[in-house]
């Protein structure tokens, strides 16, 4: 019963409040009529209430805006009548001036509401969309706690060209984050398509860069069939594959032409990898040995931050970067959720509210690592992280595909 009452409780206060808002129009026309009274006859008033219904179009729908301009008229009729000039023409130009111009605001009111009805329409769809396309990530993976987010640049849209996915795998969480060139339903479909085939794949092959291969075959084809001839070699998408062991305090990491993610450890430090990117997928490049995969130390309580070009881009409306590495550092020790909800509020306000671009993000933060011989739901046991080397190994052999 509690919830239900907040709910409409909730409900009830966007009423009140545009009920509210409903006697500054009243109040206007009752201090207009008043004044054109009291006034000498040579100083007229009356146009000034179709400021009333004008007024009232900005917070209530066409019927509740047609009656203030009813009342508009009939306002302007009663003081033709006190000053005895009721039937003149002038009076009767003046009321039906008045009912022309509340006839013209409700009309603009009736389109207006057509067009977020319109609008309600297409972001219901949008967000059924993105429930498809963009699974949710789930909040724990193995010994991984995980936060995901998406920022779409368009108002309108929820979905755009970037993406991300994660699997369980024997022993492991796979994780991929992208950016597709482009927007639109093309970028739409590209996402599409490099979701479906991250989500096969990371089951099926054993090492990042043959998995990387196999998403760069899967995007040739589709490009093959769909891409427009004037646009040959111009649609890539830029990825970043991540293997996560679970008995291990390290992180593999295979880029794709992907900004690399940011590491944020104790005592609020933040470590940014240098990596040896391959080529964007869509290039071409099909041989497992062009990737590299790069080594590096996650132990118990680091956190990872995996995101797209839309979050580094970002600019306030001087111009400037938002400070991305600065101001995640300050929440190092939060949860993901709770870093994940800090770092889109600061983003919002850092930009204004206007993003450049769709911006994606991933938080995932390492629990403790299991002790050997023991499954992820029985006990843990930390261990020690290794000092934060910078190597890397090159692709190895894998044990089958």
């Amino acid at each position: 019963m509690g919830v239900r009452n907040q709910r409409v409780a909730g409900l009830g206060q966007p009423w009140q409040s545009s009920h509210l808002m409903l006697l500054i129009p009243v109040a206007l026309i009752a201090l207009i009529t008043v004044l054109d009274i009291v006034t000498p006859t040579d100083i007229v008033l009356g146009p000034l209430l179709v400021i009333a219904p004008a007024l009232t179009a900005w917070f209530e729908g066409p019927w509740v805006t047609s009656g203030i301009g009813a009342l508009t008229v009939m306002a302007q009729g009663f003081v033709g009548w006190r000053h005895g000039l009721l039937l003149s023409r002038n009076v009767l130009v003046e009321m039906a001036a008045l009912a022309v111009l509340s006839t013209v605001v409700v009309s603009f009111c009736v389109a207006r509401d057509r067009h977020r009805r319109q609008l309600a329409r297409v972001r219901t769809v949008a967000e059924a969309a993105q429930q498809v396309l963009l699974w949710p990530l789930p909040t724990r993976l193995g010994p991984l706690q995980l936060a995901c987010l998406y920022l779409a640049a368009e108002e309108e849209a929820e979905i755009g060209g970037d993406l991300y996915a994660a699997a369980r795998t024997d022993g492991a969480a796979r994780v991929m984050i992208g950016d597709v060139r482009g927007k639109g339903l093309p970028a739409v479909g590209e996402a599409a398509l490099l979701l479906g085939a991250f989500r096969e794949a990371a089951h099926q092959h054993a090492s990042l860069p043959r998995l990387a291969a196999a998403l760069e075959r899967s995007l040739a084809r589709y490009l093959t069939d769909f891409q427009p001839q004037d646009e040959a070699g111009e649609r890539f998408v830029t990825a970043l594959l991540l293997e996560i062991p679970d008995d291990e305090p390290i992180i593999r990491i295979t880029s794709c032409g992907h900004p690399a993610p940011m590491l944020l450890g104790p005592g609020n430090s933040v470590t940014v990898p240098s990596l040896n990117p391959a080529p964007p997928l869509g290039i071409g490049l099909t041989d497992p040995d062009d990737h590299t995969v790069h080594v590096l130390p996650f132990g118990p309580d680091d956190t990872l931050l995996l995101y797209t070009d839309g979050v580094i881009e970002a600019r306030n409306r001087h111009g400037a970067f938002y400070p991305f590495a600065e101001h995640a550092a300050q929440w190092a020790d939060h949860n993901p959720e709770d870093l994940l909800h800090r770092i889109r509020r600061d983003l919002i306000a850092h930009t204004g509210g206007h993003l450049g671009d769709d911006a994606a993000l991933i938080v995932i933060r390492r629990t403790l690592i299991p002790r050997p011989g023991h499954d992820l739901g029985h006990a843990f046991q930390p261990q020690r992280v290794p000092p934060p080397l910078r190597t890397t190994e090159p692709s190895r052999p894998p044990a089958g595909s």
